[in-house]
């Protein structure tokens, strides 16, 4: 039986290195390829044949999120493990529902990684007992209002910036995209969660464990 073939996306050489070491020292699993930015992992993804990808939410041009979603959008079925800074409460249940087989924060042992790499390699979830929580706690409250789940994916993504305390500017250089751009963004999460100031929507994301 082949060794399980996996591709790397992340934007920081000094992870994909930590990544590699790890995943090389198991002998069922090999990194056979990285890519350093969204754009350049989405080209990989449609070029190659993997096993499972290990992707970055927050890398510069294109995010994770929006790899995953253009990779489900074109039918790709290939196994995502999300591998973030972010903690699960941020952003694990959004990119579950949007086609990730498993959602693991970068302090993370790395034998759970290698489990979860294992499980999605067969097409299967890993489900972590913080993730399962909040799987739990989310059945709960869709039976109750919550405004952020009005929001898009990249609003979300900018509205959970905006509450680390980033300004308008900062976050359209993390996007790359204008700041006329991210200041639409800000409007439209204003509109949507009926609120009329920026610290109502820090107040919010606090309230409801949105940022650590």
């Amino acid at each position: 039986m082949g060794k399980i073939k996996i591709l790397i996306a992340d934007d920081h050489s000094i992870v994909r290195q930590g990544l590699k070491q790890i995943v090389n020292e198991t002998d069922d699993l090999e990194v056979m390829g990285e890519a350093s930015d969204g754009y350049d992992a989405l080209q990989m993804v449609r070029k190659g044949e993997w096993d499972v990808l290990l992707l970055d939410i927050s890398m510069p041009g294109l995010s994770g999120i929006d790899v995953l979603k253009r990779m489900r959008d074109e039918k790709i079925n290939l196994p995502v493990l999300i591998l973030s800074t972010y903690p699960a409460d941020q952003y694990a249940l959004r990119l579950l529902k949007s086609g990730a087989n498993g959602y693991l924060t970068k302090e993370s042992a790395p034998e759970e990684l290698v489990i979860a790499i294992r499980k999605a390699s067969q097409g299967g979830n890993y489900i972590s007992p913080v993730v399962a929580d909040l799987l739990s706690e989310n059945l709960i409250s869709d039976h109750q209002e919550v405004s952020h789940k009005r929001l898009s994916d990249r609003e979300f993504q900018v509205l959970c910036l905006i509450a680390t305390g980033k300004t308008v500017t900062e976050i359209a250089d993390e996007f790359s995209l204008s700041v006329k751009t991210i200041s639409t963004y800000r409007t439209r999460i204003l509109e949507k969660m009926h609120m009329s100031k920026t610290s109502e929507l820090i107040h919010y994301a606090i309230k409801h464990k949105l940022v650590d």
